[in-house]
């Protein structure tokens, strides 16, 4: 599970990570990351619309995102803001097609990261 310090909290921090960042697409999820040259650690945001299916299903895929980013959080760079966007078909991916995806798009936009 993902500590406070490396979540993202606030919406305009959400906004500008969309807006401004790297983004990486995959059949799960879409990818965006900004690195803010801060030092702090990475913070993970995650989005998941009511197109993905009710609340129990779209905390199932929360869970598995957060736990997928707690495992990935000592590979991504520091001072790197990521936000994760559940696309529908997350709803019946299993927890290792979400790490792959996950991963492999954080590899795509962080060369320091690691699968």
């Amino acid at each position: 599970m993902l500590a406070r310090p490396y979540r993202l909290t606030r919406g305009s921090d959400y906004r500008l990570v969309v807006r401004r960042g790297s983004r990486c697409g995959g059949s799960h999820v879409i990818t965006s990351m900004m690195t803010t040259g801060e030092s702090r650690p990475a913070r993970f945001g995650f989005i998941i619309s009511k197109q993905v299916g009710g609340a129990v299903v779209r905390n199932t895929v929360r869970r598995r995102l957060k736990a997928v980013c707690a495992a990935a959080l000592p590979r991504v760079p520091e001072g790197t803001d990521v936000v994760i966007r559940a696309l529908p078909a997350s709803a019946v991916a299993s927890y290792d097609d979400l790490r792959a995806d996950v991963e492999r798009c954080l590899g795509r936009l962080a060369p320091t990261v690691a699968p």
